[in-house]
């Protein structure tokens, strides 16, 4: 029996339906998804192949921690979605993204070694982007409001947490630094436009720059979360 209309009840019960699917759900995110995906993608591999770099990793081995931190979080939320295969490992523009990313690194290192802390300001980047992103797509595969937040972090925080693991370093969202919490604001901030009917071009500017405003604005002023125990307690 063929389904008339294609809904998730009918999408579990007839596989056959999943080519014709999940188009549908795709055509849902319009060409500044892929622009501010791309864009997270390159700003995550910068900030990978920097500190692979930094590390004194061969060529390869930053071009593999360049894809691994731009691509990490996002397979992660397309297996989470059911976004098989994940769009990193189909689509040769997030390869060729971090490639070039991983390329300008190594060949502009001196120039790139200037910023302060350019590992930290790409991760800033790529967070608060991927954040936008990974709740944009979460809603546009019919996930509710819970999930597209939860994904949303994990999207933006899943690369720098396989950067940290990788390059044997304590990962930045086990530290007591508002770094998950500004990702859970931009989604959160993506969910509420959602529900609002809010133009979600505008949502996703004033989401990504609030995250990446918060992020920044906390490294300069020493932010962090309060912690349950004094230093006197430590001691």
């Amino acid at each position: 029996m063929i389904c008339a209309d294609i809904n998730p009840v009918c999408y579990r019960h007839c596989g056959f339906l999943e080519v014709i699917k999940t188009p549908l759900k795709m055509n849902n995110l319009h060409f500044a998804y892929y622009l501010l995906e791309l864009a997270g993608t390159f700003a995550f591999a910068i900030s990978g192949a920097t500190a692979a770099r930094q590390r004194g990793l061969d060529l390869f081995g930053i071009c593999a921690i360049a894809f691994t931190v731009a691509c990490g979080g996002g397979i992660i939320r397309d297996l989470c979605i059911g976004a098989i295969p994940p769009a990193g490992l189909t689509n040769w523009y997030y390869l060729v993204a971090a490639i070039v990313a991983s390329a300008l690194t190594v060949g502009l290192f001196p120039l790139v070694q200037r910023l302060n802390h350019p590992v930290i300001f790409f991760d800033a980047i790529g967070l608060s982007l991927f954040a936008v992103t990974g709740a944009q797509k979460a809603l546009s595969y019919g996930y509710n409001a819970e999930v597209a937040i939860l994904l949303g972090i994990t999207t933006a925080v899943g690369g720098g947490v396989l950067r940290d693991v990788l390059l044997n370093r304590v990962p930045i969202i086990l530290r007591k630094e508002i770094y998950a919490s500004a990702a859970m604001i931009g989604s959160v901030m993506v969910v509420l436009g959602n529900y609002l009917n809010l133009s979600s071009d505008w949502v996703a500017v004033f989401s990504l720059t609030t995250c990446f405003a918060l992020r920044i604005l906390a490294l300069r002023y020493q932010w962090n979360l309060p912690s349950t125990f004094s230093k006197k307690q430590s001691s």
